[in-house]
Order: C-alpha cells, then structure tokens, then sequence
C-alpha cells in the first residue's frame, strides 16, 4: 500500500524530486537583503541568472540557486566553528501530535533559511523516512538504519554509513524502518549486564551523532512515541528538546505525564552517571484549530501550566498540510498550492512563524538573536 501512494506521488520507479523555485521579492525576503542588490550580482556576473521559460519569463531560484547566492553574498546563517550544532529531539510519549509532520517542516523550514540539517528518523515506524520519498519497506534495509551501529553485535563504528542524500542539497538523512525495532528487543535481552550495555549504548549514540553533527548546523532527531532503550538514547543524545502537543484535552493530560515521566527519567539518568543538558525545552501546539472553542479552552489551560515554556505561536490545523502529506510533501515542497491560495499563504505564514520561534531559540544559543540585515551585508 505505501509503494502504490509512492508512485501515486511520484512517477513509477522515479525519486522524489524538489521543483520549488523563489522569485527575486522572495529571495531578497530570504537573504535579507534588497532586489537591487541581487539584480547587481547577477549583472556583475558574480551571480547567474535564473533560468527563463519558452515565453522568456525568469523560472525563479532554486534551493541549490539559493544556497550559492547566500554564499556569494555573505548571507549564510551557517553556525560559526565554535558553535555548538544543535541537536534537537522532537518527543513526546502520545502518538497522533504530529511529530513527524513537525519534524519535517523544520527540517525543510531551516533548508529555507540556509541551514545545513541532518535529520535521524529513530522511529521503527519510519514516517519520517516516508515523507522524505523513501519507501521503508522496499528502499530502506535493516543495514541502512541505525541498527549496525547499536546493535549487541555492531558492524559500525560510526554512523557516516547510514547518511543518504535527500531532493534537498542541503539536508540528509539517516532513515528508519521496522527493522530497527530489533534493537529494542536486543538490549531488553542483555541479561545480568543489560544497565551496563544500555549506558555504553546511550554514549555510543551521543558520539556518533556528535562526531555527524560537525558537518551540520542542525539535527534533527525523531524517536519513536513510546518510552523505550532508543528513546532514552535519544533524549540523552539530544542537547536541546521540542515536544508537540494537540490542543485536546487527552493529549494535554498525556504530555503532562510525559514530562513527569521525563523528570523521573532524568534524574534516573543522572544518578547513573549518564549526563542530560538541553539548552533548552519547548512545547509546540500543533494542529490548533482558532475556531474551535475546546481547543480554545485547552490552550489557555497549557498557557497557565507550562507559561513561557509554551511557545507563542501554534501550528494552525490546515488540509493544506494534509494534502501534502498525502503526495509525501511538506507545505515547504510544493510548487503550487492544492487548496486555495488563500489557504496556501495562510498556512506556509503560520508555518514560517511557528518554525521561526524554533529558529530563534538555535541562533541565541549561537550569541545570535536577529538575522543578518542589509547594513551589515553591505558594510560587512
């Protein structure tokens, strides 16, 4: 069935491809800086044109275009050498919240930006492999998950084996399938020295992903929804952690007992000699609904308990994101809207805005709290 919506999506036997192109408004929006000085560039020849259309129309710039003009123009938002990478785990123990759906449009959100991203789908379900055009059943092994590297038996050392190349140049992907459960049942199965074997496990992927992260600016991490070896492995790897909520009275009291959960673990943790240290923790709502009274209601209920740890802005519910999903896209890959170009704008806006607040908390971790503007590319 998932091979019949892949090639519903995409031709038969045929990779997902990237078409989306950025007029120049939108590019110097994205640069920061004026359409002139772009028009300059490409005049001086330091900058190619973007490609024209049979009726002599410019196409637009793609995301590769985009990247080399940030280069050529001083405006990339790369973290500078001493930065430390963030790794980010996008968690919660209640399934249905739209993790992966976060997951993904943050990491194309950051692409957007700039950003070099590493995403690691820890999840045995694999929705995030799917969404990034991968089929887990017939395009992904067991040898290409995280499996050799944390398995009772490695055959990896490190975990450059498992980086594939995803439509857009500047994001990879370590992908999942069921396969990688496996390991859940292995560590369960340590016997006597299993607390020994899970720490040196929780270290071993906390390296690996350290020793990734040096060619990234971001990473992130989707575990599986469930209170398990890979996501405490996880959880630990991570330096900085996102959970999404619904704004529902049963994902409410779930996630409340998740942190409670969270803060036990820890602790646990902590006395075993296993250090955690997040730069920090936010709550994402997803899927709000401004029209419902419950969700409402259910908002301001999470206001009053997580207060500032609750970010501003939620994730609108919108079929625009729904529609997507179903071609294995993110709002952020598409070349035109499927609803509405009402509804379009409407979502990507509020998508721009609530992936931006994540954006916001990297770069203070970096000293960095505002985009570079115009004056300083210029005088820069």
């Amino acid at each position: 069935m998932i091979e019949r919506l892949r090639k519903r999506a995409f031709l038969p036997e045929s990779r997902k491809g990237l078409n989306v192109r950025f007029g120049i408004a939108e590019a110097a929006q994205l640069l920061g800086c004026s359409t002139n000085r772009i028009r300059m560039a490409e005049d001086d020849g330091r900058l190619p044109p973007p490609p024209a259309g049979e009726n002599g129309r410019r196409l637009g710039y793609s995301v590769q275009d985009m990247l080399n003009m940030r280069e050529v123009l001083g405006a990339s938002p790369a973290r500078a050498p001493l930065d430390v990478p963030a790794m980010i785990a996008v968690q919660n123990f209640k399934g249905g919240v739209g993790k992966s759906t976060v997951t993904t449009h943050l990491a194309h959100y950051f692409a957007v930006q700039g950003y070099r991203v590493l995403v690691v789908d820890c999840d045995s379900q694999a929705t995030t492999t799917t969404l990034f055009g991968f089929n887990p059943h017939f395009n992904i092994t067991r040898e290409e998950t995280l499996y050799p590297y944390l398995s009772i038996d490695p055959t990896q050392a490190d975990l450059l084996y498992a980086v594939k190349a995803t439509p857009w140049p500047n994001v990879d992907l370590i992908p999942s399938n069921l396969e990688l459960f496996d390991v859940e049942y292995e560590l369960a199965a340590a016997g006597a020295d299993g607390q020994s074997v899970l720490a040196a496990r929780f270290r071993k992927l906390k390296q690996g992903l350290t020793d990734l992260a040096r060619n990234y600016d971001i990473v992130l991490l989707d575990p599986p929804p469930a209170l398990g070896t890979i996501s405490l492995a996880v959880m630990q790897a991570a330096n900085a952690l996102l959970v999404p909520l619904a704004a529902t009275t049963p994902d409410f009291c779930s996630t409340v007992q998740f942190l409670s959960m969270m803060d036990q673990v820890l602790d646990q943790l902590t006395q075993a000699g296993i250090e955690v240290d997040y730069s920090f923790v936010r709550l994402l709502c997803s899927k709000f609904d401004g029209n419902d009274p419950s969700h409402e209601m259910v908002r301001a209920i999470m206001e009053q308990t997580f207060g500032p740890a609750l970010l501003p802005v939620p994730i609108l519910e919108s079929a625009e994101i729904s529609h997507a999903a179903m071609r294995m896209m993110t709002i952020y890959e598409l070349e035109k809207p499927i609803g509405t170009p009402r509804t379009h704008k409407r979502c990507k806006a509020n998508l721009d805005e609530a992936m931006g607040q994540i954006e916001q908390l990297v770069r203070t971790g970096w000293g960095r709290s505002q985009k570079v503007d115009e004056e300083l590319l210029v005088n820069g």
